[in-house]
């Protein structure tokens, strides 16, 4: 009966322990990944007015996020 909750259990275990790697490395990892401030990110900044977007950032996250999870769905 506590069958489902087991695995259920597991899987917020596992999110939780994604979630800790992931924190450890957006607040340590600034001194030495220079994520955000790769060439290609875009930055504007006129007067009191700026934008940042940080598309390739966001395309190597992406890439390397999509190959993690591939990696740990097979069976």
């Amino acid at each position: 009966m506590l069958g489902g909750f087991d695995s259920f259990g597991k899987l917020l275990m596992l999110i939780g322990l994604i979630l800790l790697i992931a924190g450890a490395v957006f607040h340590f990892g600034g001194k030495f990944l220079s994520l955000g401030r790769l060439p290609g990110d875009i930055h504007l900044e006129k007067g009191n007015f700026s934008f940042h977007f940080p598309i390739v950032t966001s395309i190597i996250l992406s890439i390397v996020l999509t190959i993690l999870l591939n990696l740990l769905s097979r069976k």
